[in-house]
């Protein structure tokens, strides 16, 4: 993923959602999908059909996860046969990796691991209807023709069950003014897991927002010892599916 150029082409779609208020381009993903923020208190998600989550899974997630967690209220959302739109309101702060908290990775870094420990405290298991559980991770692989080596059917017993984020790379961390986490994005993966699921990715995505040696700064912000079997399989995990 990467932010996009200032002068990038705004979709039709976006613009009849935007109302009239001024958009700013903020993230393209890997698809091709964007999202802008707008001068009125809103992002608009924008993309092609994902194989892997929808925005309106994503929708349900979020509405769900809100009765315990600030995460951006639901405005809209729709699809066409191309693609999919999603409209939420914004939430104070900014994004883990914006210019800001790149150039404080101290800051960012523990706000992100004391903000996934918050969701995992936070959402309640029973009562989750999703799951992120290694062999509905590994069955949705293959449904989108991706072979998960053999290797990694095997999974390490479950530490602790927990509500996943499912895309818990530092981006999708809010931090405010105060250097604390104030909310969670990008919802669309939710669901039931193991914490170590999380966690690995939540560490593995330092090296690529902020550069080496912050993983363990990360899992010490979580507040739990580094668990280097859970880390490996989770990040292989992660990259194969």
């Amino acid at each position: 993923m990467s932010m996009p150029a200032a002068d990038v082409v705004v979709p039709e779609r976006v613009r009849a959602l935007a109302d009239g208020a001024r958009l700013e381009p903020v993230w393209r993903n890997g698809i091709g999908g964007l999202t802008f923020r707008t001068d009125d208190g809103r992002f608009i998600k924008w993309g092609p059909h994902d194989a892997e989550t929808s925005m309106a899974a994503e929708a349900e997630r979020l509405a769900w996860a809100g009765r315990w967690l600030r995460v951006p209220r639901v405005l809209a959302g729709g699809t066409d046969p191309t693609h999919e739109w999603l409209v939420t309101e914004a939430l104070d702060g900014e994004s883990a990796v914006s210019a800001r908290w790149l150039d404080d990775p101290a800051t960012a870094v523990r706000a992100v691991g004391e903000g996934l420990r918050a969701l995992h405290e936070r959402l309640p298991v029973d009562g989750c209807p999703w799951s992120w559980r290694v062999p509905d991770r590994i069955a949705a692989a293959g449904e989108r023709g991706i072979r998960v080596p053999d290797r990694l059917r095997d999974h390490p017993p479950v530490d602790r069950l927990v509500v996943c984020h499912g895309d818990a790379c530092c981006p999708n961390t809010l931090i405010g003014d105060d250097g604390r986490w104030s909310g969670h994005v990008d919802l669309g993966a939710l669901g039931v897991g193991d914490r170590w699921a999380d966690i690995a990715v939540a560490a593995m995505s330092t090296a690529w927002n902020y550069g080496p040696g912050w993983e363990g700064a990360l899992v010490a912000a979580y507040g739990v010892a580094p668990d280097e079997e859970r880390i490996a399989y989770y990040r292989d995990l992660w990259n194969a599916t």
